[in-house]
């Protein structure tokens, strides 16, 4: 009886440490983009790194429409990190265009790496330079994404009306890819880093010619209008088959964002392991190089950096404002 009790006892111990150990465990989820861009695959891959470097944690990358979406489950508790857009961010914390219902409490954790517009195209529809999307038919990328909201800008720097000047589909960027391969498009837009693996994969379909082309010269307009947040850049022509030229566009940043009611040290360690990690996370995309220190700073961040982001900032000496 006392053999059988004593096991009884110590049975019942390990059943009360599981289930504390059970209790415990956290579950984050990463809130991405569609399966044809960059966000994706950087998602899952740093969900890898935390889930290995964080104690009782399982992080998840989930597939999203892209930063309107993250912004809007991450503001709202429905998921816990969002790879966005800042141009869509400012509009999150400001209550403008599509977040025009409330403002949201979003802070930013780490500026990742710059957002290349891409509009293409390819031989044999007519179009060589932007205004020539005028009466064609193109994609400005899925609902939710920042990738519409960018392409309307975009329109209506170069004088042409969204509503009636095109006819306009709202694909990602592997849709929007297939579309153009059966005709069923003749342009659309996609903002992503480089390389992009379905523009990559268009441009190297046979007997299809790419065309990548140039927005620069509408920075400007798109600035006065909705602020200081967007750069003239260059795609050069060795990211994708087939370029004669290098394409002059413009970039808007990334950042990771959080919820402003993320416990501080959990937002101190994602910060500390996106940015120590980034060499890992660069052999998933090499766009996770741009993960640097000098790219830490308020300017670049579009919202309000998280006090646990702060901390490892001023711990590790870089000048964040």
């Amino acid at each position: 009886m006392k053999i059988s009790t004593a096991l009884m006892l110590a049975l019942g111990l390990v059943a009360g440490s599981a289930l504390t150990v059970a209790q415990t465990k956290t579950q984050l989820s990463i809130a991405t983009g569609g399966t044809g861009g960059v966000y994706y695959p950087l998602g899952g891959g740093f969900a890898n790194i935390l889930s290995k470097s964080l104690p009782n944690t399982t992080v998840t990358a989930e597939v999203t429409g892209g930063s309107v979406d993250n912004l809007k489950l991450v503001g709202t508790g429905k998921a816990d990190i969002g790879f966005v857009q800042v141009d869509a961010t400012w509009d999150a914390i400001n209550g403008l265009d599509k977040f025009a219902s409330g403002k949201l409490p979003i802070q930013s954790l780490v500026v990742m790496y710059p957002n290349h517009m891409h509009v293409v195209s390819v031989d044999g529809t007519g179009i060589s330079k932007v205004e020539d999307l005028k009466g064609k038919r193109i994609s400005t990328g899925s609902p939710g994404s920042a990738t519409e909201v960018f392409a309307f800008r975009v329109l209506e720097a170069a004088g042409i009306d969204k509503d009636k000047d095109v006819k306009r589909e709202r694909l990602g960027a592997a849709e929007s890819v297939n579309a153009v391969k059966d005709k069923k498009i003749d342009a659309f837009f996609w903002v992503g880093g480089l390389p992009t693996a379905a523009v990559t994969d268009l441009a190297a379909t046979p007997s299809t010619k790419i065309k990548v082309l140039d927005i620069a010269h509408l920075a400007e307009k798109m600035n006065a209008k909705y602020g200081p947040l967007y750069t003239s850049a260059t795609i050069p022509k060795a990211t994708y088959t087939g370029m004669d030229n290098d394409a002059a566009n413009i970039t808007v940043w990334n950042v990771m964002a959080v919820n402003a009611n993320m416990p501080e040290q959990l937002a101190y360690d994602l910060t500390k392991a996106m940015i120590e990690k980034r060499e890992d996370l660069a052999q998933v995309h090499k766009e996770a190089l741009n993960i640097k220190n000098e790219n830490q700073t308020s300017k670049k961040a579009g919202a309000p950096f998280h006090p646990g982001a702060v901390k490892y900032f001023k711990e590790k000496g870089i000048k964040y404002e």
